[in-house]
């Protein structure tokens, strides 16, 4: 029975990720883990987060983990969520300023506080709610039509070095890149888990994936 390993550090609604991955694939066995030698057993991995980059950071280091996401991301495909998407960039300007993971080469900014559609309506910090994603080519996007729309909660966005890295973008209202990848790492700003039907095709893609492009 193939594996996958939801990355427990303490910050993220691991319940819920894990519920939608294990209803995507009954046939795979969930195990929501803070434990390093489960999580490199595991035939893949997710790294999901919710809250501020400088706890996730020191939780990460402090339990050890930060070196095994590096171990895993050699050669297992790995997906990250939200704060777990921006953890693999090099850096985050939140909390004045945080050293991430660093294996994707790229940046963490924050939206404007100024931003404003095209009628001039204010738009709100933090960017919530359903929004259509613009796809380039990749096996995770299988059966999943472009432009679906899918949840987002998120006051920063990730901004790789290199564009053939962006895996999708969506508007609010300029362009951002909010899907992530590069070999066998795929990363996402939006909440797979609450997306719905997408979401849950998002997963089932993950679950079926080797790592290939």
């Amino acid at each position: 029975m193939p594996s996958v390993a939801v990355i427990d550090y303490g910050m993220g609604n691991l319940h819920s990720i894990a519920k939608a991955l294990q209803h995507a694939d009954s046939g795979s066995q969930v195990l929501v883990s803070s434990d390093p030698e489960a999580i490199r057993r595991a035939d893949r991995v997710v790294f999901p987060g919710v809250g501020a980059i400088r706890d996730c950071m020191s939780a990460l280091h402090g339990s050890g983990l930060a070196e095994v996401i590096r171990e895993v991301a050699a050669d297992k495909p790995l997906l990250g969520v939200c704060l777990g998407m921006q953890a693999l960039l090099t850096d985050s300007e939140e909390n004045g300023g945080v050293a991430c993971l660093g294996l994707l080469p790229g940046h963490v900014r924050r939206f404007a506080d100024d931003l404003r559609d095209d009628n001039g309506n204010v738009l709100k910090i933090p960017h919530m709610g359903w929004n259509r994603v613009e796809q380039k080519p990749h096996p995770l996007w299988k059966n999943i039509p472009d432009r679906s729309r899918f949840y987002f909660v998120h006051s920063y966005y990730a901004v790789p070095d290199d564009a053939r890295h962006t895996a999708a973008t969506a508007d609010y209202p300029q362009t951002f890149t909010c899907a992530l990848a590069d070999g066998n790492l795929f990363a996402v700003q939006f909440h797979p888990e609450k997306s719905q039907t997408v979401g849950l095709q998002l997963l089932q893609n993950f679950l079926a994936w080797d790592g290939t492009v």
